[in-house]
This record gives structure tokens, C-alpha cells and sequence, in this order.
């Protein structure tokens, strides 16, 4: 039966007074892409890319090449935001050249976030989104052509799924170390297979925060603003990612993998020193304590303690007993090593940390209170 057929028949007047309203309704909604562009900050869009860089000037040019040539999202409403995180380089100039040229159908939003930390970037980057579902991309990321359309249909049709991962490659420049396929997952290197994979909650293994892909309202819902992992362990941020998801996870959204948002990790020559990677494996395990006791309520941490200490010395006896010499030869044995030796030690460095924290704010609170008793003296 055809339009015409139907306008024709019994109900003919009451489609007819429909049709007008139905056909403004489309003609708005096809205004929609105009007004997002005109104004960004206000239209709601399908879609955001948010990209957390920190003296990023010399990286940042490649991620937004690989978004203005993403495929198949004519009819989508998207936008990229670039979070800049209190850079001392050129970031906010190289940004402003990329705006001067950018497809005027995907708006490219500069914001800033003083307070360092990658974690502090996307936060901010989420809460001034206008999209129910975000993307999150270091600068260091390279996303395929067609990673937003996958991570949009993905959350399209699974809109109970509150994280997912994408499938991420290392784009390197050098060969890596041997047997490096053994901590390629400390890089966010992920390859689970070709299949959308459930991460069940027993196993305890996540996505990493690079390529991850998040329904706004689960992070705002489920992510305080400080968070436990917000501070550097050793020389680095480590595990915060991990605390973000696990929050969402710990909430009821199940967290996916999803084989088809293919992207690619740029990974230089430094990344790959044996310093660079027993620096980031002490950092990751230095952080270990804090990771493994959200998994828990807080009555029952104090009871974990011993548990985790005595299956990482077990790893420890293992490692040094099955490699020997290598754990001081090779660099991804004496990576791996230094993990589990963080982990051992994470206790008791965490327990220290917030020590000296709450020391500084007793102090801190000490001279307020004396400053404020000089003054009523005077007074």
C-alpha cells in the first residue's frame, strides 16, 4: 500500500493533518548538524571523542588526521574535544590551526584542565560533553578509519552495556625486547580476538583507558571526582583507568570488548628501554593495593592483605626459581620481576602515602588553628 493510497482512505484527514507536522519535524531534525555547529556546547550529539593530551604538540596531529578521515558517520552528529592539561608546548596553537581547516560538521572544541593528570583531563572532558556516549583517546592514539562508527553502533545496540574496549595495536618503531608479548597488556596493548568478549567481573581483568568508550552517565553516576588512584605511584599514573572501570563495573554495567573499534598504539624507541618498562611495572604494582581493595567492601580489606602478600611472594619464588639469570639478562623478566616486587611492597608504600597525607592536613589544620587564635588575640 502506498502513501498516497493511505492518505486517500478512511483516516485521510486525520493523516493529512499529521504529514506538515511530521515533515517539520524532519526538516529540524536535519537542521540539527547546523545548529550542533554553531552551537557546540549546547546541542546534544550522538557521539564525543575526548582527547587527554599534556605537551602533546608533536603528537596530537596525527590522532585528529586519523578522526577527519573516519568513514560513515555522514549521519551522525559527533564532535572531538581536546582536553588540554596544563601544556607548556604549543598544544593550544597547533589546536587552533586544526580548527582554522576542520570539517565544519564535526566541531572540534578546545578545553583546558589545570590540575594534572590524565584522569583529571577526561573527567573534565566527560562532564563538559554533549554526547550520552564518549570515546576516550590519548595522544598517542591512532584510531582506524571506521573506530567511531563501530563504537557507536556498538553502544547503539547494547544499551545496557556501560564500558567497552577497543582492540589495541602497537605501532612501533623499533623491534620491541623479546618475549615482550609477555607485558604488552601494561601498554594497553589489547588483542582478545575477533568477537565482542564479556569481561567477567570474577577474573578481574579490564579494559585499559585508551580506547575506551563510556555511557557519560555511568561515569558521572559512579566516579567521584577524587579518586584513590588520581596521584602518581613511583614516576607514574598507574591503575587509575582501572579504578575508573571498576567503579561503573562495581555499579551494574557490564563492561565489553568490543573486536571491531581497531585502533593503534604509537609506542617510540623510549618505551621500550628496560628503564622505561621496570619504571612503569614498579609504578603499576606500587599501585596494586589500591586496585585489588576496591574489588572488596571496606570490612574485608584488612583480611585481604595477607592473602594477596603471600600469592605474590609465591609468584616471586616462581619467577626467579623457573628464569634464574634472566631476571636480571632479559628485560621483560626483570620487568615482569619488579611488578611482582611492587605489588609485595604496594601495602605498605599506600599505607605510607596516606600516612603523610593525613600528617600534612594535620599540620596544615595545626597552623590554621594557630593563625586564627593570633588573630583573636589582637583582636
Amino acid at each position: 500500500m502506498t502513501a498516497l493510497s493511505l492518505i486517500d482512505g478512511p483516516h485521510s484527514s486525520q493523516l493529512t493533518a499529521i504529514l506538515p507536522s511530521m515533515h517539520r519535524l524532519q526538516r529540524l531534525q536535519g537542521l540539527r548538524p547546523v545548529f550542533q555547529r554553531l552551537f557546540p556546547e549546547r546541542v546534544a550529539s550522538d557521539f564525543t571523542v575526548v582527547i587527554a593530551t599534556y605537551n602533546g604538540a608533536q603528537r596530537i596531529g596525527a590522532v585528529l588526521d586519523h578522526l577527519r578521515c573516519q568513514i560513515d558517520v555522514s549521519d551522525l552528529v559527533w564532535e572531538v574535544i581536546v582536553v588540554d592539561n596544563n601544556s607548556t608546548d604549543d598544544t593550544k596553537e597547533v589546536i587552533q590551526r586544526y580548527q582554522a581547516s576542520w570539517p565544519r560538521a564535526v566541531p572540534l572544541r578546545y578545553e583546558f584542565e589545570a590540575q594534572q593528570g590524565a584522569g583529571y583531563a577526561r573527567h573534565y572532558g566527560t562532564k563538559v560533553a554533549n554526547s550520552p556516549l564518549i570515546g576516550y583517546l590519548d595522544d598517542d592514539n591512532l584510531p582506524w578509519i571506521n573506530w567511531v562508527r563501530s563504537a557507536y553502533s556498538f553502544g547503539q545496540q547494547n544499551p545496557n552495556v556501560g564500558v567497552f574496549g577497543s582492540r589495541i595495536r602497537g605501532k612501533f618503531s623499533t623491534t620491541p625486547p623479546v618475549n615482550f608479548e609477555r607485558i604488552a597488556a601494561l601498554l594497553a596493548l589489547t588483542e582478545r580476538g575477533d568477537q565482542p568478549i564479556l569481561y567477567n567481573p570474577e577474573a578481574k581483568v579490564l579494559p585499559p583507558g585508551a580506547g575506551l568508550v563510556v555511557r557519560r552517565q555511568a561515569w558521572l553516576d559512579n566516579v567521584p571526582e577524587e579518586r584513590t588512584l588520581s596521584e602518581k605511584f613511583g614516576e607514574r599514573e598507574a591503575g587509575e583507568d582501572l579504578e575508573v572501570v571498576l567503579r561503573i563495573q562495581q555499579a551494574g554495567w557490564p563492561v565489553w570488548y568490543n573486536a571491531h573499534m581497531l585502533m593503534y598504539h604509537d609506542i617510540p624507541d623510549h618505551r621500550l628501554t628496560r628503564k622505561y618498562l621496570v619504571t612503569l611495572c614498579r609504578g603499576i604494582g606500587l599501585s596494586r593495593y589500591h586496585t585489588r581493595m576496591l574489588s572488596f567492601v571496606p570490612w574485608k580489606r584488612p583480611f585481604m592483605v595477607l592473602p594477596y602478600a603471600l600469592n605474590d611472594v609465591r609468584k616471586i619464588l616462581h619467577h626467579v626459581l623457573r628464569y634464574r639469570h634472566q631476571v636480571v639478562t632479559d628485560t621483560v623478566t626483570a620487568s615482569e620481576l619488579m611488578l611482582y616486587i611492587a605489588s609485595l611492597v604496594s601495602p605498605l608504600h599506600s599505607w605510607y602515602r596516606m600516612g603523610k597525607r593525613q600528617l600534612a592536613k594535620a599540620l596544615a589544620l595545626g597552623s590554621l588553628t594557630n593563625l586564627n587564635q593570633r588573630r583573636s588575640d589582637l583582636i
